[in-house]
């Protein structure tokens, strides 16, 4: 069912873009006589901050509450001049009229989803004057929540929604971590970031290039608004701009690059990741779409790339809104929500490939030492090869049946993958013509280890490795920085990060409601740091119930569900190979979850080799293999319910101890919390954190076999990280921390 309530705004001032709070005389009883004309008196009408509602439906800011069947409400606005193509911003639920001066000049049935721009009419235009003028709406709604939302704009200079509704947009001072304020835009982000199928020719397109803001549906650009520094999202302090893009908006880039390449090869243009709705042009000839905000696309741009300079523009828009998968982003960041991010977030870059190439590969290694290799070929099939190497000596070499996309090889008395020992082997595969001369070679790796569950003495499930009981500790990991939003500053800072917490005695990292670039998931696998690696989610979502029984699943239409699956099935291709990977999390408190019992038996049978988590948190449904419960401050879990005596049961969230550190605060000015409420001290805190530590080791001996503390760092509003946010300050040493969770890490007796 959909969602509604009713929030009404108008400004003329945003004509000159000012930033300010919209208020409105309002009334939920009908009124008498002519309300919508200028000389009515609104005498005993109460006055509200714009937006009005009782509920927060994606993209709302309800500023004023509002519960009843109708509203109406009336502004004045001044107008200096009268500006060339002005419009309505407007976003309702459900039916909405206005009246400007006292006539009727829009009328809204229904609902919508988004923000619409719309013109003003003819007829709308002329009733506007200098001076002042009149704003009237009037909202009803039947049932379920309510929303509308309009202003009035100037459609050629369009106003930020943070102004409109006076909200902060992200903090405008500098809040950097060391790796943003040494940041050199020549060289950022310079690493191959396919580390898992390398290749000795490519393009590194990363750096400034031109962008520029314009309304949703206008055509491509002629001028530009300045320089951005690519990979870093609009939003960020690193891309040098800091704006919000809103739902109405599109975002353009420019740049142009040199080629004087092998013609008689292919040439791949890889985006690493854009959010949200990407279309390129190269040439000024479209070369494809792309719709999905969190995984790497390319298109192939041979046919339309010249000898000399050749210019890429690229648009994007992201409404950050319903059904889209976008993860903690939302369009007024608060609590446990984020700033929004926009446009180009990872690694942009060229390759040239051979006329057939290999388009991807996925390796399945486990402890037998068997190592195979499936290969996506483009242009025409040949035959695989196979050399395996121990550093630099061979331990294999297998050739694959001719026009098969597979081949294996055996490693003898393999040395495995643990996080106590992460060993990887070097791979090369080949593809081989039918003369045997190699048409293409890709470098990977491997890890050899087994994933699995068993029962202990006690009947308990418990998490293996290669075999062996162990038992998953690790904090949850939103992946945000203070200065790239979503994309960290640089490969140093991830391997501080994850270097950092591997001393802290952590063996696991619950990847939260993000994918990383893939170069973070290389270094775990060097380390030997695990990953429960969690699907991207949506809206909308059903009643959060936790454990209960009979949870009830949200509704989604075929088309999104099937967005949604063509994103987890996408992700699961990206990150098949990364030996660290060792769970998958299709949902995470309710967010958009839906459809529970086919996606879980699906996902079972995409990846056996994996365990399952259903459900981080509820709402449980009986597929996969592990129950996992959110429990705050300390950790608790229902272990005497039979219904979770077949899965393997984790507190897959807890402790979330706060303790904030001044001058280290992302909005001192705002409400930076914790759960549990704030300690009074640092030694408090550290004695909390202490506390659920032996509570949950007490959980581990009763049968929890896994725990994720939350989290690794403060987050925007969040004081709750074992760090600040800008990873300046440690709350508490690692040595420290290595020592407190020994009682967890150590084996069971």
């Amino acid at each position: 069912m959909k969602n509604k309530f009713c929030l009404i705004a108008f400004s003329g001032a945003v004509l000159a873009n000012a930033a300010f709070a919209v208020n409105w005389k309002y009334t939920t009883q009908k009124p008498g006589g002519n309300w919508t004309s200028p000389g009515f008196s609104t005498s005993g009408w109460e006055q509200g901050e714009a937006g009005f509602g009782a509920a927060n439906p994606p993209g709302s800011f309800i500023q004023t509450e509002w519960s009843s069947s109708d509203i109406w409400m009336r502004r004045d606005v001044q107008l200096t001049s009268i500006p060339d193509n002005p419009a309505w911003l407007v976003h309702h639920d459900e039916d909405l009229t206005v009246y400007l001066n006292g006539k009727e000049v829009l009328n809204m049935p229904g609902y919508s989803t988004s923000y619409q721009l719309i013109p003003l009419t003819d007829s709308a235009k002329a009733s506007l004057k200098k001076g002042r003028n009149l704003l009237a709406a009037h909202c009803h709604q039947t049932d379920g929540g309510q929303y509308a939302d309009v202003h009035l704009v100037d459609a050629d200079n369009l106003p930020a929604l943070a102004e409109l509704m006076d909200f902060t947009l992200p903090p405008g001072r500098k809040f950097l971590t060391q790796w943003g304020e040494s940041l050199n835009p020549e060289t950022v982000w310079q690493e191959y970031p396919r580390p898992q199928m390398k290749r000795n020719e490519w393009t590194n397109l990363n750096g400034k290039w031109q962008y520029t803001v314009t309304e949703k549906s206008a055509a491509r650009p002629d001028e530009w608004a300045g320089d951005i520094l690519v990979p870093f999202c609009l939003e960020s302090q690193l891309s040098g701009v800091q704006r919000l893009l809103e739902p109405y908006e599109a975002l353009w880039y420019r740049r142009t690059f040199p080629f004087n390449g092998d013609k008689s090869k292919r040439l791949l243009l890889n985006f690493e990741a854009v959010d949200y709705i990407s279309t390129c042009w190269v040439n000024g000839k479209k070369v494809g779409s792309h719709k999905g905000g969190n995984l790497p696309f390319s298109f192939d741009i041979t046919d339309v790339v010249k000898e000399g300079e050749n210019e890429i523009v690229l648009q994007v828009t992201d409404a950050t809104a319903d059904y889209q998968l976008r993860g903690k982003q939302v369009l007024n960041a608060g609590g446990i929500f984020y700033t929004r991010v926009s446009g180009i977030w990872q690694t942009v870059w060229l390759e040239q490939v051979p006329q057939a190439y290999i388009q991807g590969i996925a390796v399945h290694a486990g402890m037998d030492g068997v190592v195979k290799v499936d290969a996506r070929t483009v242009g025409g099939k040949g035959t695989l090869e196979l050399q395996v190497l121990d550093g630099s000596q061979q331990v294999a070499l297998v050739t694959g049946a001719a026009g098969s996309s597979s081949v294996t090889a055996t490693v003898n008395n393999p040395m495995l993958w643990s996080p106590d020992s992460p060993h990887l082997y070097v791979l090369k595969v080949r593809l081989l013509g039918a003369d045997g001369r190699v048409i293409d070679e890709v470098d990977s790796y491997t890890g050899l280890r087994t994933v699995g569950k068993k029962v202990d003495k006690n009947g308990d499930l418990r998490f293996t490795l290669n075999g062996e009981e162990i038992f998953h500790w690790g904090p949850l990991d939103q992946g945000w920085w203070p200065d790239g939003l979503l994309t960290p500053p640089s490969l140093d800072a991830v391997k501080f990060e994850i270097d950092w917490l591997k001393d802290a005695g952590f063996n696991m990292i619950r990847k939260h409601i993000k994918v990383e670039p893939r170069t973070y998931y290389y270094h775990c696998d060097k380390v030997g740091m695990m990953v429960w690696q969690d699907q991207v989610s949506g809206s909308p979502s059903p009643r959060w119930t936790l454990l209960d029984p009979n949870p009830v699943d949200a509704v989604w239409p075929d088309e999104h569900h099937a967005q949604w699956m063509e994103e987890l099935d996408e992700m699961i291709t990206l990150l098949d190979s990364f030996p660290s990977i060792v769970v998958w999390t299709p949902f995470n408190e309710a967010w958009g979850q839906h459809r529970t019992m086919d996606v879980g038996k699906w996902i079972v049978e995409r990846d056996p080799s994996r365990l399952i988590n259903i459900a981080s948190g509820g709402n449980f449904w009986p597929v996969g293999d592990i129950a996992d419960r959110h429990a705050y401050p300390n950790p608790d879990f229902l272990l005497q319910d039979v219904r979770f005596d077949d899965y393997v049961k984790v507190v897959g969230e807890f402790g979330g101890h706060g303790w904030p550190v001044q001058g280290h605060l992302w909005d001192p000015q705002k409400n930076n919390w914790g759960y549990g409420g704030l300690p009074k001290t640092i030694d408090d805190y550290l004695s909390r954190y202490k506390e659920s530590i032996h509570v949950l080791a007490e959980l581990k001996r009763r049968g929890i076999a896994g725990g994720v503390y939350t989290q690794t760092t403060d987050v925007e509003g969040e004081i709750n990280g074992l760090m600040t946010y800008d990873r300046k300050v440690i709350k508490i040493p690692a040595g420290e921390l290595a020592e407190i969770h020994r009682v967890l890490t150590q084996p069971s007796e």
